[in-house]
């Protein structure tokens, strides 16, 4: 048995492994969009039956995490991680040769079930190899590669699609799949030592974590700011075209420009977390999303659909970039005992909210940018709002 200092180190290789494991999740969630419409063509059934596909992964993704967070918790990392990916594996290859629209619909739920394992082990792993600022630092860098594959997945599913059509794209993300199955087997060790496991009832590390005044704050602030930027994702199409009145060539390079913004500032702040403090960092980070998103709500109300629109959309946008590594970090010191739980109540915060908004941004119609803009605001207060409330002077201990 290797001693806990070397079977705790964080590796390149093992780095590598938790990028794969991170974005394995979003790869596989857009990476087959852009094939919507010859699915339907194959399946004979309309849109939104083939939407109900990424719903089911989405769902599978969500519960998933809290199902393997809490199971890491207790049995240790690696034999859930394998478990998951082995799962992700073969659901992946049901995928892609399911005869039926129902079979592909069970097989994409068992995807983000397994695939959840992925994303919400991952995230337990950095707890248990990093401290303090380093830990914030890694989680920049996983977000921002997390952040770049929601942007290139349509367009290699593009691609792989007019190669081969849409089962060359699923095909595609099973090769991704046994990769990273290959990588929890071949390459983790485990780092969450038997003494530190959890014992009692199953729900017991969600527990102890959602008794931490702080990690719920920090919770609601991450959940939240993700909000923000979901909404943008979703309204982006009509918003640059019908609004703003690009064509779909300018749409993706506004859309690209953003994607760039947010990932220099993932960048950015892995740098700042060795020389300014976190907390800094969000609070800075969370003021200009306040205050563009204000703008944004401002401009939407007086019809404004210049460009202008745009460069407020990019500023909201960047400040995201800066709040969601820093915040991670943050939320899994205050847990580090049941990071795996911690972490899966993160995740499914995080895209429960992202649901939440996605269709909210909708409401005033496609040529509107007014009900963007106010979910935009809304979410912007209540994640400042949390960041107020994990303040010092909120938790400091009673006396007496």
């Amino acid at each position: 048995m290797p001693n806990a200092p070397e079977r705790s180190r964080l590796t390149p290789p093992l780095f590598a492994l938790l990028i794969l494991l991170g974005t394995t999740g979003p790869l596989a969630t857009d990476m087959y969009l852009p094939s919507f419409p010859a699915m339907t063509r194959e399946f004979a059934t309309s849109a939104s039956g083939i939407q109900l596909t990424l719903t089911a992964f989405l769902m599978g993704i969500a519960f998933g995490q809290i199902f393997w967070g809490p199971l890491s918790d207790r049995l240790g990392r690696a034999k859930p991680l394998r478990w998951g990916t082995a799962l992700f594996v073969v659901a992946s290859i049901v995928a892609a040769v399911a005869p039926t629209l129902t079979t592909l619909t069970i097989a994409r739920a068992l995807q983000g079930l397994g695939g959840a394992a992925g994303l919400v082990i991952s995230k337990a792993i950095v707890a248990d190899t990093t401290r303090g600022v380093q830990t914030a630092r890694i989680f920049s860098l996983l977000m921002t590669f997390g952040g770049v594959a929601p942007a290139v997945a349509p367009l290699i599913g593009s691609v792989l699609g007019e190669f081969g059509g849409f089962r060359t794209v699923l095909w595609f993300i099973a090769l991704i799949a046994l990769l990273m199955a290959a990588g929890s087997f071949g390459i983790y060790r485990e780092t969450h030592p038997q003494h530190q496991r959890s014992t009692g009832s199953f729900v017991a590390p969600l527990r102890i974590a959602l008794s931490k005044p702080r990690f719920v704050g920090y919770m609601i602030q991450f959940a939240f700011a993700f909000g923000a930027m979901m909404a943008y994702i979703s309204a982006s199409p009509f918003l640059y075209q019908n609004v703003m009145g690009l064509s779909p060539q300018g749409y993706a390079v506004f859309f690209g420009i953003n994607s760039l913004g947010l990932v220099t500032a993932g960048l950015v702040s892995a740098r700042l977390a060795t020389r300014v403090p976190l907390r800094r960092t969000i609070s800075i980070a969370l003021s200009v999303l306040l205050a563009s998103s204000i703008a944004m709500a401002v401009m939407a109300q007086l019809g404004v659909r210049s460009l202008a629109l745009g460069a407020v959309i990019f500023v909201m946008v960047t400040s995201v970039g800066f709040t969601m590594g820093n915040t991670t970090g943050l939320a899994v010191a205050e847990v580090r005992e049941v990071s795996g739980s911690g972490s899966a109540l993160l995740g499914c915060a995080q895209f429960f909210i992202g649901a939440v908004a996605t269709p909210l941004v909708g409401l005033s119609g496609d040529n509107s940018p007014i009900a963007f803009s106010i979910t935009a605001l809304a979410c912007a207060i209540v994640a400042a709002s949390a960041l107020v409330y994990t303040a010092d002077r909120f938790h400091q201990p009673k006396l007496g």
